[in-house]
């Protein structure tokens, strides 16, 4: 695979998937630059999450090229965090927040013998810091199960960030909490975004709780792909263009993004969108 791109964070150039000879999107070109925050969108089945699974050399292209950090997928994963689809703990799991977090800097290890003391000094530290970056501290000694879905987030957060990311990929984090919760969750990792120099690819099926904060959005549709900033993207004109079908963009009253029109529901539109 060719990947002679340039050095930002993702490059994609006329990049397309293929699984089971099925076409999953094609055409996708994309630049994302190191520390910018972006958003992955599309219906459900439109291929957000085979995207992640194909920046992190997981699923090889079809065609066209694709590099991350400056090399092929897959050759620097240890600079990169990733957070997949939310995981639910059961509520009678007695393991402590910040050992889940731990998990994220020396989970490969288990069962080998354990560092020595300054190791360990040093990983109790950086494991402290991270909790302390996303307000974690209160809960982080409780077991995961007995806190609530938004404070799960953040300690899994915590853990995809315990190794110092340059790149953090988070498939779908707000999905199934609430609406304060979503905000919350959205303006921390645009704070850890800003604050540590991380770039931040976030899968989302609803784009309103981190609009504000965006760079960069990525929206995948029928098998195609558009990319640009929020407002050249999320338009009436490129979603009808991308779905080949009548899009309407409209803002509400509170700035709110509500996308209408749906060819075949469900398949290329996602309820989650429209907030009335």
């Amino acid at each position: 695979m060719k990947t002679a791109l340039h050095t930002d964070a993702i490059e994609a150039r006329d990049a397309a998937v293929r699984i089971g000879g099925r076409l999953i999107w094609e055409h996708l070109d994309l630049s994302i630059g190191s520390g910018q925050f972006v958003a992955v969108l599309g219906p459900n089945g439109a291929g957000k999450s085979t995207l992640v699974n194909t920046v992190l050399g997981l699923l090889p292209l079809a065609a066209g090229a694709l590099s991350v950090l400056g090399t092929d997928p897959g050759t620097r994963n240890a600079e990169i965090g990733y957070l997949p689809q939310r995981r639910s703990f059961d509520a009678g799991l007695r393991v402590r927040g910040v050992d889940v977090v731990r998990l994220g800097l020396d989970g490969d290890k288990w069962g080998l013998p354990r560092p020595g003391r300054r190791r360990n000094e040093e990983a109790r530290r950086r494991v402290a810091e991270v909790i302390d970056l996303v307000d974690a501290a209160a809960y982080a000694d409780r077991p995961v199960g007995e806190v609530s879905g938004g404070e799960q987030q953040r300690i899994l957060i915590a853990q995809a960030l315990v190794r110092r990311p340059v790149l953090l990929l988070l498939d779908e984090p707000l999905d199934s909490l609430d609406l304060p919760n979503q905000a919350a969750v959205a303006a921390l990792v645009a704070r850890i975004c800003r604050t540590e120099g991380v770039t931040v690819v976030m899968v989302a099926h609803d784009v309103n709780p981190i609009l504000p904060y965006l760079d960069h959005v990525v929206y995948l549709g029928r098998g195609g792909a558009v990319s640009g900033s929020p407002a050249d993207v999320i338009t009436s004109e490129t979603l009808t263009r991308l779905f080949g079908t009548p899009i309407e963009v409209l803002q509400a009253a509170d700035g709110r993004l509500v996308v209408v029109g749906q060819p075949e529901p469900p398949a290329y539109h996602v309820d989650r969108h429209q907030h009335p």
